[in-house]
């Protein structure tokens, strides 16, 4: 780890001026930056450490919104009666995202950021665009098998890791920014930014800008909803595949439906065509594997990386057929 120097942030306006310096990150839970900066993949001049600011811990719900503060734990969030309750895909890819001990450490604004797990990129050997652009990308020619099927490019064909951005992109939540500029709030869908010929700029976030709260508004969707999601292990491993899906179902015909798709695109991936193919019919299981056909018609695999479409297809369907199961809560 090479030299750098600390500050720590105990007001919002302390950590805004502080992160707007050249060469600086934000440390949060540190989960993801200190092991990128133990291998020099990342080598911050400054670190920001916002972990004691205080009111960005809060997880609220009235019935209308949630809200939860970017230094609210991912362990805290899951664990919430409320969201455990009555919101299912949301506590779900918490739980699924990580160990009891990283979910007590991450908060829900670092998840949110959190970097690609490409081997090419945390080797800090390989070429790879990400790290040092210009370089070129190591998956077009070497092993592929965990990256992107859709949305990649010549220059990156990384996936975002994520399973909380997942479930955040199929159901329209909103964050909230602060920056030198000011505050704004955006769309989580866009957040994340496609590849296209700069993998190296991962987010539409500007220089210095925090996230401070993340909002989900409420539907019936939301409700009866589930989080699938296929990895290399049992336990706690990053998605070959997963799927954020939920259903409004009246009088047995899906009047509404949400999905989006994990491990599978450079950003979070909302899956228009599976929604499409979903709304106006009654539910089915018949119906349930078409909107996974659906979801992967547009995939563009590679040859290692075809199980993620074969695999992507099933987790749609059996996330749309544990939704329809779960009736009102």
């Amino acid at each position: 780890m090479r030299p750098f120097t600390y500050t720590r942030a105990e007001t919002l306006e302390e950590a805004v001026h502080a992160a707007r310096r050249e060469g600086s990150r934000v440390l949060a839970g540190g989960t993801t930056l200190v092991d990128l900066m133990r291998t020099d993949v990342m080598s911050p001049d400054h670190v920001v450490d916002i972990g004691r600011i205080a009111g960005l811990d809060r997880i609220e719900h009235d019935g209308q919104v949630l809200r939860f503060g970017a230094l609210a734990k991912m362990a805290d969030v899951a664990a919430d009666a409320v969201v455990r309750d009555e919101y299912p895909v949301l506590a779900e890819s918490l739980r699924r995202a990580a160990s009891q001990q990283l979910r007590n450490m991450a908060t829900i604004g670092g998840n949110l950021l959190q970097r690609t797990r490409c081997p090419y990129f945390r080797d800090g050997v390989s070429p790879c665009n990400k790290r040092v652009p210009g370089s070129g990308c190591g998956a077009q020619t070497g092993p592929h098998r965990e990256h992107a099927v859709f949305g990649g490019s010549d220059a990156c064909i990384a996936v975002y890791p994520g399973d909380f951005g997942t479930a955040l992109a199929a159901f329209d939540a909103t964050v909230d920014l602060i920056g030198v500029e000011g505050t704004r709030t955006l769309p989580f869908a866009e957040v994340h930014t496609d590849v296209l010929d700069r993998p190296e700029v991962e987010t539409t976030l500007r220089h210095g800008e925090l996230i401070t709260r993340v909002t989900v508004p409420v539907t019936p969707a939301l409700r009866r909803s589930a989080y699938v999601k296929v990895g290399d292990r049992a336990g706690y491993s990053f998605a070959i595949a997963s799927a954020a899906v939920g259903l409004d179902i009246r009088d047995g015909v899906v009047a509404d439906a949400r999905v989006a798709l994990g491990g599978v695109a450079p950003r979070p991936w909302r899956s228009a065509a599976a929604e499409a193919a979903l709304i106006g019919k009654p539910f089915t299981t018949d119906l349930a594997k078409e909107a996974g056909v659906a979801a992967f018609a547009d995939a563009a695999p590679r040859k290692d990386n075809l199980v993620k479409v074969a695999l992507g297809k099933r987790v749609v369907e059996q996330a749309c057929s544990t939704a329809y199961c779960r009736g009102d809560l």
